[in-house]
């Protein structure tokens, strides 16, 4: 079995990409299956589901989505297993452009869209500077020139990375990119495995639900702004 990790901002287009990519893979009555990490709630695994996609979801509540995910993504892998299912994708909550739930040895997919701006890919953190492939929604709704400029800056944040475009409402470059995962690495357990980049550290008081301000509530691991 495959497993795609795909990770993107929030409303980037990740679930109608995913819709696209699942429909052309199908084609080659491939069976996939989808696994949805989400913060508070989600209405994704009904889209799924209209689409006769297995799906799973999970809410991390007041956890961090990606150090939920890295918890729990050995268990989907279990469960797509049982499935029989020839690939798993998982979709992230997009909550964090600093994080990123990407492993070594697993295809990760990062989606971003013309929209956020020109400058966003600088922006952007381990989530699209060290993704193998970046899909670039809303493309039909900006001029040449800003998915020019957009392009340029995402090829200078992750010069490695392949760039595609994609029409969530169209589906239009969902072919070239299920090409692209059909050459993800078969895997049968994660165990072992490290991610590509680690996950923000963050214990301290607040964490613990601590919810008054100052000085004296502050505790574990805070950072001070410079302003000298």
């Amino acid at each position: 079995m495959k497993l795609v990790t795909v990770a993107g901002p929030p409303s980037s287009g990740k679930t109608s990409v995913i819709l696209s990519i699942i429909k052309a893979l199908r084609k080659e009555n491939l069976k996939l299956g989808v696994v949805k990490f989400d913060c508070l709630s989600t209405q994704d695994k009904d889209l799924y589901e209209k689409n006769q996609v297995p799906v799973k979801t999970g809410i991390s509540g007041n956890l961090c989505p990606d150090h939920f995910f890295v918890t729990n993504i050995e268990d989907c892998i279990a469960w797509a297993a049982s499935e029989q299912l020839d690939m798993l994708i998982s979709e992230s909550a997009g909550l964090c452009n600093r994080c990123s739930p990407y492993m070594r040895g697993v295809m990760a997919v990062c989606v971003i869209d013309n929209l956020s701006g020109v400058n966003s890919p600088r922006k952007i953190g381990p989530m699209l500077k060290l993704a193998d492939v970046v899909i670039v929604t809303k493309g039909d709704i900006v001029s040449q020139a800003e998915r020019e400029v957009f392009a340029f800056r995402v090829k200078q944040t992750n010069p490695g990375a392949v760039i595609v475009y994609i029409n969530g409402i169209t589906g239009q470059g969902a072919e070239e990119v299920s090409s692209l995962l059909k050459t993800a690495q078969a895997i049968e357990t994660l165990s072992g495995y490290n991610l590509r980049f680690s996950m923000p550290a963050a214990v301290c008081s607040y964490c613990l639900g601590q919810t008054q301000v100052g000085v004296e509530y502050q505790m574990g691991s805070v950072r001070k702004i410079d302003l000298s």
